[in-house]
């Protein structure tokens, strides 16, 4: 008789519970798999809006929300063209700032490590696709290779065109050449070679003979003669108090202040105000070896305003990195591109990668 009500008791409790919602059994639901692409916030952040849409002509619009992102690029003549590369997804192209996305037409499903627009020409662009280098001269209508690698194993990881010449095109390997063309991609010549992997090729906005190569171990090496000479610039940032190593994730230059320059590594955020001859540190919340940077935007128009990512969080600071405001990130993948619109810096694109266990 005691069991009976003590049970009753028990059922009577647990049934109040479930309905005035204390307890519940909701699942929580896994949107790894579709949380990819392209993330838009048109107010620095505050909130994110997932850019994915394929319209079709059948009118059941399609998306490439499970896609990783490999490169993010925006058409340096017009803002509103935005290029994306999936990994082992092909190439991708918006002329609306993302509202609606096509696939370029009988182009290969493979994973675009860099792409470059032609900054006097917004219908040519280069792609790389393993050890190869296409290019369209009719806005990815059609498609000619214009350099391949002997080294069936290499991979072209950087490409820069030179913005006063823009038949100079410059292209990083991963085995660490450099290499350039001077008539668009009609013939090559290796001009540097590091023997690291080459992670970006950056040509300063107000002189193009400025050439910046990031590699993967050795730092930053640069040429102030398009590419004819080359130097190592990294002693300044092996400075024992920076605690820096020289895995650049991310680097940044401002047009309308070309001594400046922004670097990231896997754990550290720096900045340059004399052309990287010294650095200082812009110090992030956690402790160094707590710290998390995947890429970097800085406000063109105001540069106390910059922003960094991580693999769970989207950082702003309004005072050059004195203060930090971190809020979470729109989708459970890692952060791993961010760019930000040169006039309209509210804008901010987001490029994401899922992580294999």
């Amino acid at each position: 008789m005691l069991k009976n009500k003590i049970f009753l008791i028990v059922f009577l409790l647990l049934t109040t519970l479930a309905l005035s919602g204390c307890v519940s059994a909701k699942k929580t639901v896994d949107t790894s798999a579709i949380d990819g692409g392209v993330f838009k916030t048109a107010n620095k952040g505050v909130a994110w809006q997932q850019k994915v849409l394929i319209p079709t002509i059948s009118g059941r619009a399609a998306n490439f929300s499970g896609v990783n992102v490999a490169s993010l690029v925006m058409d340096p003549g017009d803002s509103q063209a935005l290029y994306y590369g999936g990994v082992g997804n092909g190439l991708l192209f918006t002329y609306d700032g993302g509202n609606t996305w096509r696939k370029a037409k009988d182009f290969p499903q493979a994973t675009i490590r860099d792409i470059a627009i032609d900054p006097g020409d917004k219908c040519t662009l280069y792609v790389t696709i393993g050890n190869k280098l296409q290019k369209s001269e009719d806005c990815c209508r059609t498609w000619s290779q214009v350099y391949i690698d002997n080294e069936l194993t290499a991979t072209i990881n950087a490409i820069a065109i030179d913005h006063f010449d823009t038949n100079n095109i410059f292209i990083g390997i991963s085995r660490g050449d450099i290499i350039k063309s001077a008539n668009g991609g009609e013939s090559w010549q290796t001009v540097n070679r590091i023997k690291d992997r080459i992670k970006r090729l950056v040509i300063d906005p107000t002189d193009s003979r400025i050439v910046y190569a990031i590699t993967d171990k050795k730092g930053i090496f640069r040429s102030v003669d398009s590419g004819e000479t080359w130097e190592d610039i990294n002693t300044p940032l092996k400075v024992k108090e920076l605690k820096l190593t020289l895995n650049i994730v991310d680097f940044v230059l401002i047009p309308d202040e070309p001594d400046n320059i922004y670097l990231a590594t896997p754990n550290s955020f720096v900045k340059s105000t004399d052309k990287g001859e010294s650095w200082e540190k812009i110090e992030l919340i956690p402790p160094d070896n707590k710290a998390v940077v995947n890429a970097i935007a800085i406000n063109p128009l105001e540069t106390k305003e910059i922003y960094y990512v991580t693999n769970t969080t989207f950082n702003r600071s309004i005072d050059g990195g004195v203060n930090w405001t971190p809020s979470k990130l729109p989708t459970s993948r890692y952060a791993t591109k961010l760019m930000i619109h040169p006039a309209e810096p509210n804008i901010l694109y987001l490029g994401v990668f899922r992580q294999v266990k």
